[in-house]
């Protein structure tokens, strides 16, 4: 898939929309000033989407040998590993938690990044941009109604 089926240009393309995905989330993410933000996020997609095109690369290149490869084994790691990450943004004040939100877009950029990965363009730039309408739009409407 990744070897001969997609290329050069094709591997770049993908690494760059995972930073322009992860970045978008990101840069909401900074705007507020959170522990997680444009960096972070852009970090967390780019490498998810790296490492699901050497899933599929691995997959690729020993399709054919007889060894039982899973590319997606690769992918539940990364999920699994992003909680460790998102953890790392959780802060207990008092009775107040704060950071959830950022955990939960770590992990979410984590998805989008394999996604792209994967060559699933339509559902991680879907999920892009209704991530931003929910923390954008949402945001605003829990301020409203919560005074």
């Amino acid at each position: 898939m990744v070897g001969p089926m997609i290329g050069p240009l094709g591997i770049i393309g993908r690494l760059v929309l995972a930073l322009l995905t992860g970045g978008v989330i990101g840069f909401e993410r900074e705007v507020k000033r959170r522990s997680a933000g444009l960096r972070t996020h852009i970090l967390v997609s780019l490498g998810s989407c790296l490492i699901m095109l050497t899933s599929l690369y691995v997959f690729d290149i020993y399709k054919d040998s007889g060894i039982n490869i899973d590319p997606s084994r690769i992918a539940a790691g990364v999920i699994t590993g992003i909680g460790f990450l998102g953890a790392g943004t959780i802060i207990r004040s008092g009775e107040a938690v704060k950071g959830l939100t950022s955990a939960a877009t770590l992990w979410l950029v984590a998805g989008i990044g394999l996604g792209i990965g994967c060559g699933f363009y339509l559902a991680s730039i879907v999920t892009t941009i209704l991530a931003i309408a929910v923390l954008f739009f949402l945001g605003r409407l829990e301020k409203s109604l919560v005074k």
